[in-house]
């Protein structure tokens, strides 16, 4: 599967854009990549697809603390 990047988050809420033709499906799992920029976050934090927005991107709840996450990093 391919990378995402996070382009909302509201809370546990987070919407994930990925390319149009690698988008993953409903009730897929994801996992925050780990690198500099997600040293704020809690490591190996793990996402649930919930809808699929369009455009590429997904709305995603996150299975942990949400705190940390900001918009661009890589899932």
């Amino acid at each position: 599967m391919s990378n995402g990047n996070i382009v909302q988050c509201i809370g546990a809420v987070v919407d994930i854009q990925f390319p149009s033709e690698q988008m993953p499906r409903v009730y897929d799992a994801l996992v925050l990549e780990e690198s500099n920029e997600a040293s704020f976050a809690e490591k190996g934090l793990t996402f649930e697809v919930q809808q699929l927005l369009g455009d590429g991107v997904v709305r995603t709840i996150a299975l942990g603390s949400s705190d940390g996450l900001r918009r661009g990093m890589k899932v």
